[in-house]
């Protein structure tokens, strides 16, 4: 399996620090695999629809935008 490195905020990083029992990896690919469906989705979507690409971008653009909203609380 691909390695990838993430940079955090500091904030985060406490917090995850104060947890070790947390398999934040897990955490993290998990959440991935989400949004990676969600978009794969959307595509599906996209592809059968009138919608034109600047259409489709846009309501990517808002899926990602309310994902960092929920994750920022």
């Amino acid at each position: 399996m691909p390695n990838i490195t993430l940079s955090i905020p500091e904030d985060l990083q406490k917090i995850v620090k104060k947890h070790p029992e947390i398999r934040w990896s897990e955490v993290a690919r998990q959440s991935m695999i989400d949004f990676a469906k969600k978009i794969e989705m959307m595509e599906k979507i996209a592809q059968k629809s009138k919608l034109t690409e600047k259409d489709t971008l846009e309501i990517a653009n808002k899926i990602k935008s309310a994902w960092r909203k929920k994750w920022k609380q």
